[in-house]
């Protein structure tokens, strides 16, 4: 389950979408997000799900590997779903024992489920097909006018930039240590969800201080290579604008258009 974890992996391919400058996948994945939180309405879904599935198709991400990033999710996704049926009044259409289920609670738990999938998988998109360190330099350069009122914007796109990478780091060593700790006898299934609770002590100190001591030697490591924070760097490759990139960012305005169209008229 840990591998299934997608969130901050980079998918090395050659496509399109992975040569777009960092900027442009950023600003596409902020406009696609915000989309599907301006109109409740089941064709924008649609129209959106059917943009997101085009660029997995240009990007040359295989499709299974997308819906694998959903797997760790389905629990929160499925509890999510399971309380806006419980908790949203209407027109009852089920009883169970005490609990009724509304009409106006399945159409709600329809559209939750479809804006939490998208979002996720549109999210996954952008580290998919971006390097940790073009993530990096996208954010910084986005985030450029900010240090106008003394904001320290290259040390914000680096921890984030970090935060992303040390995802699947942690999780392949957490998984690293069930498996140990499997060996050496322990359970991590049996019990009820205290005793499951406190079985996961063994994994989460020895994580804790991997983490930690992971941490530390990152911090030597640039102590060492002599950072100082953004002051004076310069970038061995910077970021420049290509036609590509001015045809994504029309692309996206037609998609945005389209997307108010369809949520106001359909």
């Amino acid at each position: 389950m840990l591998r299934d974890i997608t969130l901050g992996q980079y998918y090395e391919t050659k496509s399109k979408l992975h040569e777009l400058d960092p900027r442009t996948k950023l600003v596409g994945t902020l406009i696609y997000l915000i989309s599907l939180f301006m109109f409740t309405n089941a064709y924008v879904y649609i129209f959106a799900a059917s943009f997101l599935l085009l660029c997995v198709l240009i990007s040359r991400i295989p499709p299974t590997y997308m819906i694998k990033g959903m797997k760790p999710v389905i629990f929160l996704l499925v509890f999510t779903l399971f309380l806006n049926m419980l908790f949203t009044p209407g027109e009852v259409i089920f009883t169970f024992w005490k609990i009724n289920i509304t009409k106006e609670g399945v159409k709600q738990a329809l559209y939750m489920g479809a804006r939490l999938t998208l979002l996720i998988m549109g999210s996954n998109m952008m580290t998919l097909t971006t390097t940790p360190t073009r993530l990096t330099n996208g954010l910084e350069r986005l985030m450029g006018p900010l240090k106008l009122i003394k904001l320290p914007v290259h040390e914000i796109a680096m921890m984030m930039s970090i935060a992303l990478r040390f995802i699947p780091i942690l999780m392949d060593e957490t998984d690293r240590i069930m498996k140990a700790q499997l060996a050496r006898g322990a359970d991590f299934e049996s019990g009820n969800l205290i005793k499951k609770a406190k079985s996961l002590v063994p994994v989460l100190v020895p994580l804790f201080i991997s983490a930690f001591r992971r941490a530390n030697d990152l911090a030597m490591a640039m102590e060492a290579r002599c950072y100082h924070g953004g002051k004076g760097r310069t970038q061995m490759k910077p970021l420049k604008y290509r036609p590509a990139d001015l045809l994504a960012y029309l692309v996206l305005i037609l998609y945005m258009t389209a997307v108010v169209l369809i949520g106001k008229y359909l």
